[in-house]
């Protein structure tokens, strides 16, 4: 069954929640593979839990992290192209 998408909803906003949902699986899948080890009770260990929490915090502050860099990156792309770009129409 398809989900009715609202008229006021852009390409970009679709994208954006796709891939939260994609990260955020992706997460949900590392952490659990990584931290849940006993399936003999529905009860969640406290070492499980821990575990849990503490990949899920670090896999946030990585993304967090990544994204900062690759913010730095364009930055000083964008001001080297500027820079370039100045140079050109000076020569001209």
């Amino acid at each position: 069954m398809a989900m009715q998408v609202p008229a006021d909803v852009d390409a970009d906003q679709i994208k954006s929640f796709r891939d939260f949902l994609t990260s955020y699986n992706k997460l949900s899948e590392i952490c659990f593979v990584d931290c849940v080890t006993d399936f003999t009770t529905r009860e969640v260990r406290a070492k499980e839990e821990k575990c849990a929490l503490n990949c899920m915090e670090k896999y946030l502050k990585m993304n967090q992290r990544v994204s900062q860099r690759f913010q730095e990156f364009q930055i000083t792309a964008n001001e080297n192209a500027m820079a370039v770009a100045k140079r050109q129409s000076q020569a001209n």
